[in-house]
């Protein structure tokens, strides 16, 4: 209302910017976990079956993470694209890993599971065989892999989180 024409709506002194819809901040850093877990194993059954070790592999854990803390968390904060950075590089650091014990595995006659277990265990053996697979282009890849998982992990602004459900009728 206004005081010349009470049936009148009142007018907006100030033009109130539309608030960003809250994401679900543990729904991305599981999403993010799983997907950076799924893009590890992938990366290493790959690679082990290929006997090449493919760098392009961490821009797909760094797109699949992405994907997922965008999916599940629907954020558009800023911390979602640290955790889809710090996801990312999580996967592309374990795909190295597991294809280093694939590798270990298949140079001595046993089971992968065999080999995973001592050295998940001891945090000297993971830095001896990330230390000894080490390729400097790897730093390439990884940076690569992180700036997706942060670039493409956050929903742009405005962006609304799903679909709007309308009726048949409604325009």
């Amino acid at each position: 209302m206004n005081e010349t024409n009470p049936t009148a709506p009142a007018a907006a002194t100030t033009a109130s910017p539309i608030a960003p819809e809250p994401g679900n901040l543990p729904a991305a850093v599981v999403a993010g976990l799983l997907a950076a877990l799924v893009g590890a194993v992938l990366w290493a059954l790959i690679t082990v079956q290929t006997k090449t070790q493919i760098g392009f592999m961490a821009l797909g854990v760094g797109f699949l993470v992405a994907w997922a803390v965008r999916r599940f968390g629907r954020g558009q904060e800023r911390a979602y694209g640290v955790i889809g950075a710090v996801c990312a590089l999580l996967g592309c650091v374990l795909g190295n890993l597991l294809s280093a014990c694939g590798f270990l595995a298949a140079s001595q006659g046993r089971s992968v599971f065999d080999e995973l277990a001592p050295v998940l265990g001891d945090a000297g053996m993971i830095s001896r065989l990330l230390q000894a697979t080490f390729d400097p282009m790897d730093l390439l890849f990884y940076a690569i892999a992180v700036y997706e998982g942060f670039k493409l992990a956050r929903r742009p602004l405005g962006a609304p989180a799903a679909p709007a459900a309308t009726s048949p009728g409604a325009r």
